[in-house]
Order: structure tokens, then C-alpha cells, then sequence
């Protein structure tokens, strides 16, 4: 898989790129400005491009803007963003776009590299993943009256974890209540949320 990425602080950037490496990724490029990101795309043609929101010059959302940019240029492009801070208005604007592959991560995630890794892979692979600090703040700011409101505790960490992308055998492991018991809960918000399908459904009823 051949991955460029856009990040500003130098001693990110290049833990990106060891990280990567190590994994068995080609780092096709690491520049640190949007503009250089689009060329890169251009030339090196990657599966995916692992990109900083904020990037010069004023440190907004070039980097985002500059992601989707290259994605139209390059249709299917996987994108992971990832930002310093819980902005759910970029989350949403990169699920928005659609054409391929999203995920958006906090910078913190990068130092539990099995954990990243993981998420890379299942961008890469056309999935989507959503930070579980984005998923619970969208969570929090339903109005009274919606749906999401009446999921139990139980049910908001089965949301959260399938907004991360996660299966529903993996997230009966990682909950430690078994496949058949996440599943139930899996159908338990779908039909509370009423939507039919438990992982892209929920991506579009958090989307929206």
C-alpha cells in the first residue's frame, strides 16, 4: 500500500513515516503543506493519505480541504485525517464528501500504534473510522426528543464502537459480552435509531 502524508510538526511526521514503515506501508511522500500534498498525490498516485487538518498557513482546515481536493483529483484516494483536537464539523465533513475510504483520528491515537495501524487498515480498505471522543460529543448533542437519547449506556458504547469501524464479533470481544450478545445490542439501536443496517447506517444517522 503506497501512503503520503501531510503533517507540519516535524517530529510527527517522521514518527509517521518510521511507524509506517516498519508496518510494511511504502511512504510514498511526507510534505508539510497542503500545496505539496496535492503534488504529491499527482506524482506518487497513493492508496491513501494520512493528513493533519490543520495545516499552513492558517493552520484551519487547508489540510482537510487540501485532502478532499486530492481525492477529486484522484477518485477513491483513502483519506485519515487527523487533528489535535475534538472538531466534529471536519468529522462531518469528510464522511459528507463520500468516495472512498475516511477516517478521522486525534494525533493521540498515533502513540498506540497497534491501535492506529488497525485503523489505517480498515480506511484503506474503503471503511470508515470515526475517533470515539468525536462519536461521544456527537452523541452528547442530540436535542431531547431524538432517538439516541433512549439507548442505554451498554448501547452508546456499541454505537461508538461501530462508528470506529469495528464488526460486531470484534466489538462482542472488545466489550467482553460475546457475539451474540453485541449483535442483540447491535439490533437493539438500530431499532431504536431506525435504520436498517447496524455499521453504515449508524455512519449516516451520526452524519447527519
Amino acid at each position: 500500500m503506497r501512503i503520503v502524508i501531510a503533517e507540519d510538526d516535524a517530529l510527527l511526521r517522521e514518527g509517521l513515516v518510521l511507524l509506517l514503515r516498519s508496518a510494511g506501508f511504502v511512504v510514498a511522500a511526507a510534505v508539510d503543506h497542503p500545496d505539496d500534498l496535492l503534488t504529491a498525490v499527482g506524482d506518487a498516485a497513493p492508496d491513501l493519505a494520512v493528513v493533519d487538518v490543520r495545516l499552513p498557513p492558517t493552520f484551519t482546515d487547508e489540510g482537510l480541504r487540501a485532502a478532499l481536493e486530492a481525492r477529486r483529483r484522484a477518485p477513491g484516494l483513502a483519506i485519515l485525517a487527523l487533528s489535535a483536537f475534538v472538531e466534529d464539523g471536519y468529522a462531518g465533513d469528510l464522511l459528507a464528501a463520500g468516495g472512498g475510504g475516511a477516517g478521522y483520528l486525534l494525533k493521540e491515537r498515533v502513540g498506540k500504534a497497534d491501535e492506529f495501524l488497525d485503523a489505517l487498515r480498515r480506511v484503506a480498505a474503503g471503511g470508515t473510522v470515526l475517533d470515539r471522543d468525536v462519536v461521544a460529543l456527537q452523541l452528547d448533542r442530540r436535542r431531547p426528543g431524538d432517538p439516541v437519547t433512549t439507548l442505554t449506556a451498554r448501547e452508546r458504547e456499541v454505537v461508538a464502537l461501530l462508528a470506529e469501524g469495528h464488526s460486531v464479533p470484534a466489538i462482542g470481544r472488545l466489550l467482553g459480552i460475546g457475539t451474540d450478545a453485541a449483535r442483540r445490542h447491535a439490533g437493539d439501536v438500530s431499532a431504536k435509531l431506525r435504520v436498517p443496517d447496524e455499521a453504515q447506517a449508524m455512519l449516516s444517522y451520526l452524519r447527519a
